[in-house]
């Protein structure tokens, strides 16, 4: 009887392994923004990745907003006027493979530009560099894991 315990444990412990390092390789999760600019975090973003692939990003929490509950004024897509809290910044990203995301767009509610781009994870899964461009004007920020 201790044997058989002792087996579906071990067996448990090994089959988590590969999850864990999985977890790593993956940009899905929760990752706090910092503003290139000011080097302060900005925001909590979370990303989650749909049945079919593409990933997508909701900002869920905001870092010392300059006002209480700001709308994206400045947007003018679907999103134009709606809470920045709970919003869809991400959207249509695709794994490019070794850690790298691209295909996608991702917007700036203090701007309302909304910029292709492109993501790498870096530091064994801790952060994620973030980039978006238009034309030939490009920005970036490295979010940190939560």
């Amino acid at each position: 009887m201790r044997n058989i315990l002792f087996v579906t444990l071990a067996s448990a412990v090994l089959a988590a392994v590969p999850l864990a390092a999985s977890a790593a390789d993956s940009v899905v999760g929760r990752w706090k923004t910092i503003d290139s600019e000011t080097g302060k975090p900005k925001s909590i973003v979370e990303i989650t990745q749909a049945a079919n692939g593409t990933l997508s990003g909701h900002i869920v929490e905001l870092l010392n907003p300059s006002k209480p509950n700001p709308v994206c004024d400045k947007c003018s897509d679907d999103r134009k006027n709606k809470p920045i809290t709970g919003m869809e910044i991400i959207r249509g990203m695709k794994a490019s493979g070794g850690g790298k995301y691209a295909g996608g767009t991702i917007l700036k509610p203090d701007e309302g530009k909304v910029y292709k781009s492109k993501m790498e994870l870096v530091e064994g899964g801790k952060k994620l560099e973030v980039s978006g461009c238009i034309a030939f004007i490009c920005k970036s920020q490295t979010w940190l894991r939560q």
